[in-house]
């Protein structure tokens, strides 16, 4: 059986409303990448700066493209372009925040599946991608389209 790792860092300095934080990682993509509570919570479209929920979307969306384009050539449809959106609906709880559900919005070009082959192999793709599978616990819907 084969192994992996994959790591990134977090610092945080300051108190949860005022601190600010930097994440890292080995590839250089997350280099000293500053997040903030303010960056996270008051800032309506999101474009101040990253958060952890814009990095689980775009680790969600990753993933999933690249298991369906696993499927897709494995049952003989080699897709010429997959293109994915993760949106992560949060809420305010008793407890505080949490995840609502995500949802992913597919745009795929396939050339020869029907649509019936293509929802069933997008939808394995979704229950069987790593990332789906960490977060189960969250409803996941997946809005997909031939185009």
């Amino acid at each position: 059986m084969a192994h992996f790792q994959r790591t990134a860092s977090a610092v945080w300095q300051g108190t949860g409303a005022d601190g600010s934080g930097s994440l890292n990682g080995p590839s250089g993509v997350l280099d000293s990448t500053p997040y903030s509570t303010a960056k996270r919570f008051q800032n309506e479209d999101g474009k101040a700066g990253t958060n952890p929920e814009e990095l689980i979307a775009a680790a969600h969306a990753g993933c999933y493209v690249m298991a369906l384009s696993f499927q897709l050539s494995g049952a003989g449809f080699p897709p010429t372009e997959l293109r994915c959106s993760a949106t992560i609906n949060m809420e305010k709880g008793d407890s505080g925040w949490g995840f609502e559900k995500i949802t992913l919005q597919l745009e795929a070009e396939v050339p020869g599946i029907g649509a019936e082959k293509f929802l069933e192999l997008a939808n394995a793709a979704k229950t069987g991608c790593p990332v789906s599978k960490a977060l189960s616990a969250v409803p996941i819907e997946l809005d997909a389209k031939l185009v």
